[in-house]
C-alpha cells in the first residue's frame, strides 16, 4: 500500500472522534437554529453537523438547556427533532502535498481532486507566537515593482497593508506580489471574492509557475459568513504549517474587509451589540489577533510568515473602523489613489500616504538619503500641484519646486516600472534625483 495512501488513511481515522454528544433541533427563526442535548458539552466556536444533510453549523451563543447554531448553509429541508452531531472545535489538517492546490476553510479541495489531510491537526484559532521569543524583522526581499523595491521596501517578516477602494487596482497589485515577491511558499486567502475571480486568479495570475508553490484557501461572496470568516483563519494555519517547517512563507489575504464583515454578521447574529459603525466591538480584537498570528517566526525556528492584507475601504474612507484597526498593529500601509488609476497608472500607490515601517533600517544610509529626498520633491510638488496645473506658478519662483516639476513625470513613470533587483532600481532612481547641468 502506498504510503500516501497509509497516511491519509491514518489521518482520517485521527480526524474520526469515537464517540460524539447529539442533540435534537428545537426551534428555527432568522436563520438561527436553537438545538436541545449537547448545551452540557459545547463550547462556542464547536461546529455541528446533522446526519443526511449537506448543511452544517457552529455554535455561537450557549444557554442553560440549549444551544444557538449559525447554518453554514440554507435551512431549507431542516425540521424540528432533527438530528445535531456535536463535532467540536474546527481543526485543518495541513498538508506539504496541498502546494498547487485549491481548498476550501474546512481544508476540502475545490479543484476536483483527492486532497491528502496532513498527520498534525491545526485549530484555525491558534494562539501567536510568545512575544518575549520573536524574532525581529529580516532581510529585504524583491519585489518586482520598482516602488517596492525602493521608497516602500518589504522585508521577511513584515506585515504590509494594501488600503484602497474599489475599482483600483487591488487584485492586479495582490496578483503581481503573489508572483514577484521572494518566498518559499504563498498562501493566499481569497475572502468573499466572485467566483470567477478564483480562477481566474488562479489560472491567470497566479499560473502554473506560481501555483507550483501556492495553496489557495477560497469562499465566495455567496458562502456563508461562517465560512467567510474562517476562511483568512484556514489560511492562517496554512501559513502556519509550512513556516513551522522552516519555510519563508508569504501570506496574501484578500480582503481583511471582507473578514471583518463577515464577523459582523455572526456577532450580531449571537447577541453582540453594533458600535463602530455597526461593527461590534469584538471586531477590532478579531481583526488584531488575525494580523498578530504572521510575522516573524520564533527565535528557535528559521520560518517566518510575511503578510500582504489587503482592506477594502468603502468610499475610499481611510477612517473605516476595520482599516484605523489594522494601520495600528501593522508594519506599514500602502494607499493606492484612484486619481492615479483612472489615468493609467499601475500600480496607483500614493507614495506620499504610504509608509513601510522597515525603514530606515531596510535600506543603506545612501539609499535612505534617496527616499528621503523623494519623498521631500513629492510633498513639495503635492502642496503645489494645483497652482501649477492651473499655470499660475511661474518658473524660477522657487528653485525647489523647479526641480520637483522637473522630475515629477519621470518619478511618476518610475512608480509604475518593473524592477530587475533592488540595486537596479536605485540606480534608475538616483538617475531621476540627478540635477541636468545649465547648457
Amino acid at each position: 500500500m502506498p504510503a500516501s495512501l497509509i497516511q491519509r488513511l491514518t489521518s482520517e481515522l485521527q480526524a474520526t472522534p469515537v464517540a460524539r454528544q447529539i442533540g435534537r433541533i428545537q426551534s428555527l427563526n432568522a436563520g438561527r437554529v436553537t438545538v436541545k442535548g449537547i448545551e452540557k458539552a459545547a463550547r462556542p466556536g464547536d461546529r455541528v453537523s446533522l446526519p443526511g444533510q449537506s448543511v452544517g453549523g457552529e455554535i455561537i451563543a450557549l444557554d442553560t438547556d440549549s444551544v444557538t447554531v449559525l447554518p453554514e448553509g440554507p435551512v431549507e429541508g431542516l425540521s424540528l427533532d432533527m438530528p445535531v452531531l456535536l463535532d467540536g472545535p474546527p481543526f485543518i489538517w495541513p498538508d506539504d502535498s496541498w502546494l498547487g492546490r485549491i481548498v476550501d476553510p474546512n481544508g476540502e479541495a475545490l479543484d476536483g481532486r483527492v486532497i491528502t489531510k496532513g498527520a498534525v491537526a491545526r485549530a484555525l484559532a491558534s494562539e501567536p507566537i510568545n512575544p518575549a521569543n520573536r524574532r525581529g524583522l529580516g532581510k529585504r526581499i524583491q519585489t518586482g515593482l520598482s516602488v517596492f523595491d525602493t521608497v516602500l521596501p518589504l522585508v521577511r517578516g513584515q506585515r504590509l497593508g494594501l488600503f484602497a477602494g474599489a475599482g483600483v487596482g487591488k487584485s492586479t497589485l495582490v496578483g503581481r506580489l503573489a508572483t514577484g515577491v521572494e518566498a518559499d511558499v504563498t498562501v493566499v486567502a481569497l475572502i468573499g471574492e466572485r467566483g470567477r475571480e478564483v480562477r481566474e486568479f488562479t489560472q491567470d495570475i497566479l499560473g502554473p509557475e506560481g501555483m507550483r508553490r501556492a495553496v489557495v484557501v477560497a469562499a465566495t461572496a455567496d458562502r456563508s459568513p461562517l465560512l467567510r470568516r474562517r476562511c483568512a483563519d484556514a489560511a492562517l494555519a496554512v501559513a502556519e504549517h509550512f513556516r513551522d517547517l522552516g519555510k519563508h512563507v508569504l501570506l496574501l489575504a484578500d480582503s481583511v474587509t471582507r473578514y471583518a464583515d463577515a464577523h459582523r454578521e455572526i456577532a450580531l447574529q449571537s447577541g453582540e451589540n453594533a458600535a463602530m459603525r455597526g461593527h461590534p466591538p469584538s471586531m477590532a480584537a478579531r481583526v488584531m489577533a488575525l494580523a498578530e498570528r504572521a510575522g516573524p517566526g520564533d527565535v528557535q525556528t528559521a520560518g517566518d510568515i510575511t503578510a500582504i492584507i489587503s482592506v477594502l475601504e468603502a468610499g475610499s474612507d481611510m477612517e473605516e473602523p476595520e482599516a484605523d484597526t489594522l494601520r495600528g498593529v501593522l508594519d506599514g500601509h500602502v494607499v493606492r489613489n484612484r486619481d492615479f488609476a483612472d489615468r493609467g497608472r499601475f500600480p496607483a500607490v500614493d507614495v506620499g500616504r504610504s509608509v513601510s515601517r522597515a525603514l530606515p533600517g531596510a535600506a543603506t544610509g545612501p539609499e535612505n538619503g534617496l527616499i528621503n529626498a523623494v519623498r521631500a520633491s513629492l510633498g513639495h510638488y503635492e502642496r503645489n500641484e494645483m497652482m501649477v496645473r492651473a499655470g499660475l506658478y511661474t518658473s524660477g519662483s522657487d528653485p525647489t519646486l523647479d526641480e520637483a516639476i522637473r522630475i515629477w513625470p519621470a518619478l511618476d513613470a518610475f512608480f509604475a516600472s518593473r524592477s530587475d533587483g533592488v540595486d537596479d532600481s536605485f540606480a534608475r532612481l538616483q538617475d531621476i534625483l540627478t540635477p541636468v547641468p545649465p547648457s
